[in-house]
C-alpha cells in the first residue's frame, strides 16, 4: 500500500492528513491565520512526513493533474486554482486582505510541492468538472462545491456504503459541509455525484453573502477578488464564532438570534434545493466544522423532520483532521493505489475535464473565461479540454 497526504486548506485550518490504506496515520491542523503570515510552516511541515504521494490543495480544481505536467506552478496556482491574478493578490496583500495572504501562501506552497515533488504530487477538480453531474445544472456556474467539498463528499459516500454494506450504485444521500466560512450541498444519487451548490451561490453563510441579487451587482462600481469574503452573519454581527449566535438564539438576543434562524433556514433551502436531484434522497450527511454544534443538527432536523440528518463518521485513526482532509488524501490514494480506486472510478473523477469556468455565458463574462481556459492551454501539458 502506498502512503498518501492530503492537504485541505480550509478557512480556519489547514489539515494536513497521511492515510496508509483506510486509516489514518498522521494528521495536523495548522491554524490558518498563521499559515497566511508564514507559509513555511505549512510547507515545513509537509515535508516532514514520511509519504508517497501528496493531494496538493487543489481550490476551484483542475482535472486530475500530475506536478510533473505543470509547465509554470506559479501561474497554474494563481490563475486556474484560485481564479485570480498576481494584481489581485498584490492589492489584497497591500489592503491586508488576510483571505488574500493565503492566496499567497497557496501558492507559494505550490510552486514548493511542483518543484520538490515532481510527479509525487496530484491536484484534483471540483463539482463542475465532474461528467456525471449533467450540463443543464452547470450554466453560468463556477461553484458547484470547490475541491475541499468534493473530498468531504467523497468521504461520505465511503463511509455510508461501508457502514451499511452496500454497493456504491445504493447510496443516495445529501453531503451538507458546515465549514468555517463557507456551506454547500452536494446532491449524491446511485452513489454518483449529480448536483451542487458551493458557497459563493449558496445561501448565506458565515464569513460570505452567498447568491447576491443582480441588482446589488448592478449598481456596485466595483468589485475585488476578496469580497467573497464578506457579506455572511459574521460580518454582519461582527462575531466570528457560530456558537455565540447559538447561544443567542436560545436567549431570543437580537440581531444574533435572526441572523442565526437566517443561517440555519438557508442551509435547509439549499438541502430543499438538492433534493430535486435525489428525490429518493435517504440520508444528509453534515460535515464541517460547524456540525459539531447540537443546535444546528437540531434545528435542521425541525425543518425537515421526513428525512434522517446525521454527522458524516469518519476514517480510522482520525482524531483531530476534518473530513475534507481525510477526503483529499482518500481521493489521492484512489488514483495511485488500491484501497479507494473503485469509488474514485465509480464517481468518475479521473474523467473531469476543462475549467471551471467552462460553462459561464454571461457577456460581461466572456474575456474571464477566454483568458482562464488560455492560461490552463499554458500551464499544462496536455490539458484535458471537454470535447
Amino acid at each position: 500500500m502506498v502512503r498518501v497526504a492530503g492537504i485541505d486548506p480550509g478557512t480556519k485550518s489547514f489539515d494536513i492528513v497521511c492515510i496508509d490504506g483506510d486509516r489514518v496515520v498522521y494528521e495536523k491542523s495548522l491554524d490558518t491565520v498563521e499559515v497566511a503570515r508564514n507559509p513555511d510552516i505549512l510547507i515545513d511541515s509537509i515535508d516532514s512526513i514520511d509519504v508517497d504521494y501528496i493531494v496538493a490543495p487543489s481550490g476551484y480544481g483542475v482535472p486530475v493533474t500530475r506536478g510533473g505536467e505543470v509547465l509554470d506552478p506559479r501561474r497554474f496556482a494563481t490563475e486556474i486554482l484560485l481564479l485570480s491574478s498576481e494584481d489581485d493578490i498584490k492589492k489584497g496583500v497591500e489592503a491586508g486582505e488576510i483571505g488574500i495572504w493565503v492566496y499567497e501562501a497557496l501558492a507559494k506552497t505550490v510552486e514548493h510541492l511542483v518543484n520538490r515533488y515532481g510527479n509525487r504530487v496530484l491536484f484534483i477538480p471540483s463539482i463542475i468538472q465532474l461528467p456525471t453531474v449533467p450540463f443543464y445544472r452547470k450554466i453560468n456556474r463556477i461553484d458547484m462545491g470547490t475541491v475541499d467539498k468534493l473530498a468531504a463528499t467523497f468521504l461520505a459516500i465511503y463511509k455510508e456504503a461501508s457502514n451499511k454494506g452496500i454497493d456504491y450504485s445504493d447510496v443516495n444521500i445529501i453531503v451538507v459541509e458546515l465549514g468555517f466560512g463557507y456551506n454547500a450541498a452536494i446532491a449524491v444519487r446511485k452513489g454518483k455525484i449529480v448536483d451542487g451548490v458551493g458557497g459563493t451561490v449558496a445561501s448565506i453563510g458565515t464569513l460570505t453573502s452567498g447568491a447576491i441579487d443582480l441588482e446589488v451587482a448592478s449598481h456596485s462600481e466595483k468589485w475585488y477578488r476578496w469580497d467573497v469574503f464578506y457579506g455572511g452573519i459574521f460580518h454582519i454581527a461582527k462575531k466570528y464564532d457560530l456558537s455565540i449566535f447559538a447561544e443567542a438564539y436560545k436567549k431570543s438576543e437580537e440581531p444574533m438570534a435572526s441572523l442565526f434562524i437566517g443561517f440555519i433556514e438557508g442551509v435547509a433551502k439549499d438541502i430543499a434545493r438538492m433534493s430535486i436531484s435525489v428525490p429518493n434522497v435517504e440520508k444528509i450527511l453534515l460535515t464541517g466544522r460547524h456540525s459539531n454544534i447540537p443546535l444546528v443538527i437540531n434545528m435542521l432536523k425541525e425543518l425537515i423532520p421526513n428525512i434522517e440528518i446525521e454527522r458524516s463518521s469518519v476514517l480510522k485513526g482520525a482524531s483531530i483532521s476534518k473530513e475534507a482532509g481525510q477526503g483529499y488524501a482518500a481521493i489521492g490514494e484512489g488514483i495511485v493505489g488500491e484501497r479507494f480506486t473503485e469509488l474514485v472510478k465509480h464517481i468518475e473523477i479521473e474523467k473531469a475535464c476543462g475549467t471551471v469556468a467552462d460553462y459561464i455565458y454571461h457577456p460581461r463574462a466572456e474575456e474571464f473565461k477566454k483568458r482562464i481556459l488560455k492560461t490552463y492551454r499554458d500551464v499544462v501539458k496536455s490539458p484535458k479540454l471537454c470535447t
